[in-house]
């Protein structure tokens, strides 16, 4: 299994405002869409209970969460990194995809990181992405900068692979 995660970070490393995204880039969603589709996805409870129509099609949707009777429509729940890791040792890729605690949980067994780098800070951040330590990383691929037309947001995709 290869473990990677799909995150949108501010340059202060920001991901959400409450129970939210800071940002809504139209490509950056296609881009998350086509790279998770088929896969197996991994998130926390409150990162699937802001999906706006519940589990993610198309993909094998897993809940960490410490609530013992929590149940979500379409996606398996478990109650700790190593239960969803064994639930899919057998996948050949799974995504990470939120929220704070769950990466930071996640980061130091993940091989792969798939970054869209938004060119401006927040001030309303209130969840953030861990601190990535460059040296432990290898640039695989980068792109942009892109402009978003919407939110007139500056943005970068960066693929990185564990050293």
């Amino acid at each position: 299994m290869i473990l990677s995660m799909i995150v949108a970070i501010d340059r202060n490393n920001g991901i959400g405002k409450g129970d939210d995204q800071l940002a809504y880039i139209s490509a950056d969603l296609k881009r998350f869409k086509a790279l998770t589709t088929g896969h197996t996805i991994i998130m926390g409870r409150k990162t699937f209970e802001a999906l706006p129509k519940g589990a993610l099609p198309n993909r094998r949707n897993v809940v960490i969460t410490r609530q013992t009777d929590f149940e979500a429509k379409g996606a398996e729940v478990v109650h700790s990194l190593d239960e969803a890791l064994a639930l899919c040792n057998s996948d050949e890729k799974v995504f990470v995809i939120g929220g704070g605690e769950i990466y930071k949980s996640f980061l130091p067994v993940t091989q792969e990181l798939f970054l869209t780098v938004i060119e401006h800070i927040f001030d309303e951040a209130t969840v953030f992405f861990p601190a990535i330590n460059m040296a432990d990383w290898l640039v695989v691929n980068e792109e942009g900068p892109f402009v978003d037309e919407k939110t007139q947001l500056s943005y970068s995709y960066q693929n990185l692979r564990r050293r």
